[in-house]
């Protein structure tokens, strides 16, 4: 192996660890915010949050969605072992987000004609558990499998959640401010 294909493997490697370690800490602070709602301890601030930790989720999201594939070296995912039951977090959430939970999203914008009905509750709960599978591998320092995982289902699968998440959170927020109750008008006279 001559010295420019060194390099180039290890700042390919470097790339790839600087990459998981940005993705683990939106994991992170995806998963605080998510559970300071779930237990009330964002107060009345619930949606501004959610969208907030959505919007943020969403650039890890982007980020793994621009970068090359991450291809494991054995073609294979270690086992992590089971994954933390998120119920409580799930149910927590539906009972914060009570009149606005259910929502109608179209699931594929170019095949599905349809709306489909989703919970935010569920959707943000289903990128959770995807964030917390690839932070065992990151936490056990297995780097690159938590960033091949994280990948692989942010296209496959919590990826379309959060985004159907930020948008239903989004109405939400523009409804609040945009929809202000009209004032009435005093006739002019002339």
């Amino acid at each position: 192996m001559s010295e420019n294909s060194i390099a180039e493997n290890s700042n390919s490697e470097h790339s790839w660890l600087t990459l998981a370690d940005r993705v683990a800490k939106h994991a992170h602070n995806y998963l605080t915010g998510l559970n300071a709602v779930a237990t009330g301890e964002a107060g009345g601030h619930t949606v501004p949050l959610l969208l907030l930790e959505v919007s943020q989720i969403a650039v890890a999201g982007a980020q793994l969605g621009a970068s090359t594939d991450v291809i494991l070296p054995d073609n294979w995912e270690p086992d992590v072992g089971e994954d933390p039951d998120l119920d409580m977090i799930r149910q927590g959430l539906a009972e914060r987000l009570t009149a606005v939970d259910e929502y109608a999203e179209v699931f594929d914008p170019y095949k599905d004609a349809e709306p489909t009905v989703y919970r935010l509750s569920d959707d943000l709960v289903d990128v959770a558990s995807d964030l917390v599978h690839g932070l065992r591998h990151y936490d056990a320092d297995r780097k690159l499998e938590a960033l091949w995982w994280w990948q692989y289902s942010y296209f496959n699968h919590w990826g379309n959640h959060a985004g159907a998440a930020l948008r239903a959170l989004y109405a939400v927020s523009a409804s609040a401010r945009l929809d202000v109750m009209e004032e009435p008008v005093e006739p002019v006279a002339g």
